[in-house]
């Protein structure tokens, strides 16, 4: 496994990293690893399919505006 030295790391920033590690239990190193799995493992959004379906979810509900009672009735429904 490698190694990783970080140098000229800004105090505030530090103090985040520390404080976070402290709350999750964890150790500075462990928190650090963590952050970099979250920045650069996590899957991207592929923006243009989210937009598609919403512009389809758009189309489909387009002829159809909600009065306040539809909503208040659709909040309501199931509650005793």
């Amino acid at each position: 496994m490698a190694t990783l030295t970080i140098k000229n790391i800004p105090d505030e920033l530090y103090l985040q990293l520390k404080d976070t590690a402290v709350l999750h239990r964890r150790s500075i190193n462990s928190e650090v690893i963590i952050c970099l799995e979250d920045a650069l493992l996590t899957p991207k959004i592929d923006t243009d399919s989210v937009l598609a379906v919403i512009r389809k979810l758009r189309r489909r509900t387009s002829g159809h505006l909600l009065t306040d009672r539809e909503i208040n009735e659709a909040k309501n429904e199931g509650r005793a």
